[in-house]
């Protein structure tokens, strides 16, 4: 029984995702945090107040590249993630690219200290509701981490930016730098 609920959570989430990436509606969120809909090739409304007190908002950025990274301290695979973002935020910072986090933790505690720890230095958000939370459902996250991708005109380009997030983000940003560049 447990393989047959698994493989229907399975295309229950690809359906979701297909949904998400047509722009089937407002993707509301949890309290705090507005994001609109997700609609691939479409701006993406995202605000909200970080953990530090910055005021976030997406539509403030354009011109920027920025990753929308899906994540929390207790998802190893989000952990082991975090050195490669540091560091493409470092090299590619100057160039335009921005990173935004968005924390599933439920204890901000371990979300500060690791933000401490690693001198995180993008803005995050977490509301402490963790993943149990309605957000992660509407959003249609399969898992975490999970990465959005956003050009510089602040249209979202790939709702599954994970694999190869690195070299998108270089591809986007030399597209966009390039005068008369073609999506």
């Amino acid at each position: 029984m447990s393989a047959l609920r698994t493989i229907g959570n399975i295309k229950g989430r690809l359906l979701l995702w297909t949904v998400l990436a047509l722009g089937a509606g407002p993707v509301s969120a949890a309290e705090g945090l507005q994001l609109g809909p997700a609609k691939i090739g479409q701006p993406l409304v995202l605000r909200f107040t970080a953990t530090d007190g910055r005021a976030v908002d997406l539509s403030k950025l354009k011109g920027k590249v920025v990753l929308v990274d899906f994540w929390a301290t207790w998802c190893g695979p989000c952990m082991k993630e975090l050195p490669q973002l540091k560091a493409a935020y470092e090299r590619l910072h100057d160039q335009g690219f921005e990173i935004i986090g968005i924390s599933f933790d439920q204890r901000k505690e371990a979300l500060n200290y690791v933000l401490k720890r690693d001198k995180l230095e993008w803005p995050q958000y977490c509301d402490g509701r963790g993943w149990d939370e309605a957000m992660a459902g509407k959003l249609g996250l399969p898992g975490l981490p999970s990465m959005w991708l956003i050009d510089r005109k602040g249209n979202l380009r790939d709702l599954n930016a994970r694999q190869g997030w690195a070299a998108q983000v270089e591809k986007l940003l030399a597209e966009q730098a390039t005068p008369g560049a073609q999506r």
